[in-house]
Formats: C-alpha cells, structure tokens, sequence
C-alpha cells in the first residue's frame, strides 16, 4: 500500500485561513499560491475545504477550485456546503475529482447513497469531525466543528461506509491545529471498523506524529494544513511574510499554544523521513530528512 500525503487547504471567502481547533480563523494567504507550492513540492492530493459554506448556506469555491484546476493536475477534493447532488455535480465540473460530505451526509444519510450511485464511491469522502467526551466516547459534529449531533462517530463511520462512501476524512477537533499529534486512537477505531480508506486529520506537528497515524492509528492516507504552512510561510519571503505580520497573523499563531509545537517541514522532507521508516511513498528529491 501507497500512504498518500494530502495538503488541507481551509478557505473562507478569497482566503486561506487556519485557526486551533477548527476556530480562530487567520489569513494565511492566497489558496491557489499555497496549492501551486504544494503541488510542485510532490503533494499526492489537495483538500479545499469551504470552511464557512454550512454556516452561510453555499459553497463558494467554485472559481478557486476552476483556476487551481487548469494549473494542477493531481487529485482534488472540495467540501464543505455541499447539500444537494447538483452541488455536487457543479463541483466536478469545477475540476474537483473528489467531494468531502459532513453536515448534509449526517442530516440526510440517503445522500451519500444517492450520490455515490450517480457519481461512483470513488468520488465521495464522507468526512467526520469528532470530539472526545470525558466518558471517552466520540461524538460527529457538523457546520465546521461548531455543532454538536449527538451521533457516535464510530456509528456514523460504519453507516457511511455501508450507505457507499469511497473513503473517510477524520479530523480531531480535539487536535486540530495544536501540533499535539493525531488523535490515534479514533483514527485506529474507524479505520479497524470499515473496509474503506481512512484519512487521518487533525494534529500534525512533526513527520513522526506522520509516522505514528500510519502505524498506530492505520491511517490509508494523512491530511495536513499547520504543519506545512507555517513551513511555507517561513520559507517564502519577506513580502509575504511581512504582509501576514501586519495583519497580526503570526503573532496570533505564535500566542497560542499549539504553534510552538508545529516543527513546519515539507512535503519532500515527510517523504523522506517515512522512507527511513520503511513506508512506501512517492519521493520528490530534495530536503534534509528531519521528523
């Protein structure tokens, strides 16, 4: 088996943004400049992810989604807003080869079903986002991380399965921008519970926090956002750099606790450092191996 490496790009409006546990939302800076490093540093896929759409009823990613389209040709995959399968379809036809399900799959089950009967399971991730209960059970949200459902995570990911979904995206909103790690243990659940992919989401910090949701949390395939922009940032001049730090955005990220956590590194040097971990992956040259 091939782990693929996924860039998690969090869009609101024009602009990336990240924030700690899906909330306190940045700007980081343009979507299709990050994608386009992304893609030319050996990413096997990228994740747009509307991060307002349920909130505002609409995905508005459509022409972000058409412009990266005609300059990267790897696969892509658009969530977020995503209620119908006309959304859907306009979607595809965008340029997106995947679609990430969350808020309408949970309201309306029938529609991973349905959606996967007229555009094949190939096409449709289900994405769950959980919190960690103090009874140690895991519940789904919806609308970003901000609404609560009441389902059981492990429940709903077997029901996505079943119903048709061709893979899983977990996120820890629990993790989720801190640097902490993977959350390990709901990654190896779902992933030991269902017969189709599972992309690890959520905590990234180092390469070996990489490693470790491979082997220990069995993930198919791991997403990244903080980890590598924070990187990219450092490494991609001082005008950019510059505009971000007048907008507060860097002192923002380093007040909180997780940034001191996130070693930011690339995708060249993850690979690398998997190889040395005996993990098959595809191997741009390049960096220092470092974890």
């Amino acid at each position: 088996m091939t782990i693929r490496m996924i860039a998690r790009l969090d869009i609101k409006g024009p602009n990336l943004v990240k924030g700690i546990h899906l909330e306190g939302l940045r700007v980081l800076g343009t979507p299709e400049q990050f994608a386009k490093a992304y893609y030319e540093q050996g990413a096997d896929e990228l994740l747009y992810m509307d991060v307002v759409a349920s909130l505002y009823g609409r995905n508005s990613l459509l022409d972000i989604v058409a412009r990266t389209s005609r300059e990267i040709f790897i696969p892509l995959t658009v969530g977020g807003g995503l209620r119908t399968l006309e959304d859907i379809q306009q979607a595809l036809r965008a340029g997106a080869d995947k679609v990430a399900l969350n808020t309408a799959a949970i309201r309306n089950p029938t529609l991973v079903q349905d959606a996967t009967t007229r555009f094949g399971s190939s096409t449709i991730v289900v994405s769950i986002e959980a919190i960690r209960k103090p009874d140690g059970h895991y519940e789904a949200y919806t609308d970003n991380g901000r609404e609560p459902t009441g389902v059981d995570a492990f429940a709903w990911a077997r029901q996505a399965a079943e119903l048709g979904a061709g893979e899983l995206l977990i996120t820890s909103i629990d993790r989720e921008g801190t640097g902490e790690g993977f959350d390990l243990e709901l990654t190896r659940r779902i992933a030991e519970a269902v017969p189709i992919p599972v992309i690890a989401c959520g905590g990234a910090g180092t390469a070996q926090h990489v490693a470790d949701v491979i082997v220990h949390g069995k993930a198919d395939a791991v997403c990244m956002a903080s980890l590598l922009h924070y990187h990219l940032i450092k490494q991609d001049g001082k005008k950019r750099r510059a505009g971000l730090e007048a907008e507060g955005n860097l002192e923002y990220l380093k007040s909180r606790r997780g940034f001191s956590k996130i070693q930011g590194t690339s995708f060249p040097a993850i690979k690398a450092f998997l190889g040395t971990q005996g993990m098959i992956c595809r191997q741009p040259a390049g960096e220092t191996v470092h974890a």
